[in-house]
């Protein structure tokens, strides 16, 4: 039996359809020729393995800059950036289909090679390749809860 879905609280970074990539303190990372498909932000109560907040995306209408929601995580995506994991929760407000699923997989196949392309110019060494899907409670486990001590990430995005 499938247990249900976590729910988390996610303050969006990057709203649908910005040019903007925010990081997690808010300062502007780059310019993208191309805009986000999805509401793009982080779960401020966790930090991923690279030591930046949990990223999350949330499917579906654009939210606003800035938007926190609680909202259920129901998988994620494990993207390698420079040779560290960088896991994505893929959240909606109700359960995503298997097409959802390939689009997001899609998109972020893409934006691997794009962000290795960018860390290349950037003299950013390391592998960027987007390692495929995984169980929210996976990502979840492999997270750590944020210390209130935390000011952002010690490596530079």
């Amino acid at each position: 039996m499938r247990r249900e879905a976590p729910e988390l609280e996610v303050v969006i970074e990057v709203s649908r359809g910005s040019f903007l990539k925010r990081g997690s303190t808010g300062h502007i990372d780059f310019v993208s020729p191309l805009p986000c498909p999805f509401n793009y932000g982080a779960v401020p109560a966790y930090l991923g393995l690279e030591g930046d907040l949990l990223d999350a995306l949330v499917l579906g209408p654009r939210l606003p800059f800035g938007a926190r929601l609680r909202v259920r995580a129901w998988g994620a995506v494990t993207l390698m950036d420079r040779g560290m994991i960088d896991d994505k929760l893929v959240c909606s407000t109700q359960p995503i289909t298997p097409a959802d699923r390939e689009r997001v997989l899609r998109f972020f196949r893409v934006y691997a090679k794009c962000k290795g392309f960018l860390n290349l110019l950037r003299r950013r060494p390391g592998r960027n390749a987007c390692e495929g899907w995984i169980d929210a409670e996976q990502a979840l486990a492999r997270a750590r809860p944020r210390d209130p001590a935390w000011r952002g990430p010690e490596v530079e995005f």
